[in-house]
């Protein structure tokens, strides 16, 4: 299992986000860490996060903690708020933090 800093449960929610929906981990570009969310990464790390560059785009950096797929950032910026593999519902307000994580 792909840990998730942050995390209160095996889907990675976090203290932050920990509404059924809320089942989505990032990898930060700047750790190569996967977080429940940006406040779990500003209380863990030592450093300032790094947004992903569009060009890098295709890298796998979301993990459902549904299903533990890892999707692209274009797949999960396309995918409509459910994993493509599983179908389980993603938060749609995690949109509102898209400029903390991709270009």
């Amino acid at each position: 299992m792909i840990h998730v800093a942050g995390a209160i449960d095996e889907q990675g929610r976090c203290k932050h986000y920990h509404k059924e929906i809320d089942v989505v981990a990032i990898k930060f570009k700047c750790c190569d860490t996967y977080y429940g969310c940006y406040f779990c990464h500003e209380e863990a790390a030592d450093h300032k996060a790094k947004v992903w560059l569009k060009a890098e785009w295709d890298t796998k950096a979301i993990l459902c903690g549904n299903c533990y797929t890892k999707l692209t950032i274009k797949e999960y910026l396309n995918c409509h708020y459910r994993c493509p593999l599983c179908h389980f519902q993603f938060n749609p307000g995690c949109s509102n933090h898209n400029h903390l994580y991709f270009e």
